[in-house]
């Protein structure tokens, strides 16, 4: 079975992006492998009804959008002693046998098209090795676009009884103009009894496409939390899991998006119960204006030999005009009995008697609706416990108010 995309990449283009990163052999054949599967594999899995995907990607026009060879990009990274904060070029030079034993191992390099696509053509990364036992309270990536495409990998590896909070942003830099194409993959890997918190912050321009793939994987008694901020580009996919592998581990999954004009957001959250007394909870918020649209999946699993699991779902999108559109499917699989689980979604419109009572106390219509608006994120800023991140968020949003 073939996807349809017309998009054929050459043993030489990955080659020189390898070479020119001057990579070792096995990472050159992880890309290779990557780039000829890409004629089979399908495009991440989307919700459908009948005559209608919700998020059509393989619509998007690739051989256009990519250019494998000119991609540039501005990354500003923290230097902080006692944590390896590298570039992935440089990561593999300094430290290839850790690159090498947990590149892949989260994130399938060929599970889905787009993934394989980033594998395979990805010049830009970050890599951060954590320590054991040591404590990291921020971390700051800075990614600015600057070019018509771009892919980016990220790994983060956390040792035993380590911490650190990972704060990352992307957006474009200097317009060049006509539409672009964003890939990123992230890889967490939190060993026994760490904690990683990685934030993302997404505002890359409103004509560029940009899908994600971000998993975590848990040891023993480890903890992962994402933070996820949807605000730019013309149509985002993000897909942001966990794999709770490890007994007595948690994962907690926090999402905002803002979309106005005629952006199309989708987003993806899922996490997987595999071992015993694991907690998990998922929670998003979304606002869609203009023609924008939305598109929200979640998805708990509860594995037969995940005993004495808990596991909450809440989502609630609002839409601000009749063209709007907005959403949501909740999942929640479950495989074992002794479990505590919830799922919760809603869809609609502001409240028509609060707006109303606002204006007879003389507010107008477009500064109550505002009013509004910014108190129905306010329990996702409560989630957000970096306070840098929270006040972008919160900055971007408001930015995107009616005026």
């Amino acid at each position: 079975m073939t996807n349809g995309v017309d998009l054929e990449l050459t043993d030489e283009v990955i080659s020189q992006i390898s070479e020119g990163l001057g990579e070792p052999n096995w990472l050159l054949e992880i890309r290779l492998d990557a780039a000829s599967a890409l004629g089979r594999l399908e495009f991440p899995k989307v919700i459908s009804t009948p005559g209608r995907i919700w998020t059509d990607l393989a619509d998007l026009d690739f051989e256009n959008l990519i250019d494998p060879l000119t991609q540039q990009q501005e990354t500003l990274r923290d230097e902080i002693k006692g944590v390896e904060i590298l570039s992935f070029a440089d990561a593999v030079k300094s430290n290839e046998s850790i690159i090498q034993e947990n590149f892949g191992t989260v994130v399938d390099p060929k599970e889905n098209y787009l993934v394989a696509l980033s594998t395979a053509l990805f010049t830009s990364g970050t890599v951060i090795l954590v320590p054991e036992k040591a404590n990291i309270e921020k971390i700051l990536i800075q990614t600015k676009m600057e070019s018509k495409s771009l892919f980016d990998y990220t790994l983060v590896v956390a040792e035993k009884s380590s911490s650190a909070t990972i704060v990352t942003s992307q957006e474009t830099g200097d317009e060049k103009g006509g539409e672009k194409y964003y890939g990123g993959i992230v890889e967490l890997v939190a060993k026994e009894n760490s904690q990683i918190k990685y934030g993302s912050l997404q505002n890359l321009s409103e004509d560029t496409y940009k899908y994600s793939m971000k998993r975590g994987s848990t040891g023993r008694d480890a903890k992962i939390n994402w933070i996820e901020g949807d605000v730019g580009s013309r149509l985002s996919k993000t897909t942001v899991e966990t794999e709770l592998n490890g007994d007595g581990s948690e994962t907690k999954i926090v999402c905002a998006f803002y979309g106005h004009e005629d952006q199309h957001i989708d987003v993806d959250a899922k996490v997987w119960h595999n071992a015993e007394n694991t907690i998990a909870d998922l929670v998003t918020r979304g606002v869609v204006d203009d023609h924008a649209r939305s598109v929200y999946e979640g998805t708990q699993f509860v594995g037969q030999e995940a005993w004495n699991t808990s596991s909450y779902q809440r989502e609630s999108t609002l839409m601000l005009s009749d063209e709007s559109e907005a959403d949501a499917s909740p999942k929640l699989i479950i495989n074992n009995h002794d479990t505590s689980a919830s799922h919760s979604a809603t869809v609609g419109q502001i409240d028509k008697n609060s707006l109303l009572y606002m204006r007879t106390r003389g507010i107008p219509e477009k500064i109550a609706s505002n009013m509004l608006v910014k108190g129905f994120f306010g329990p996702i800023y409560e989630e957000i416990a970096v306070d840098e991140f929270r006040d972008d968020l919160r900055n971007q949003i408001e930015a995107r108010l009616r005026t």
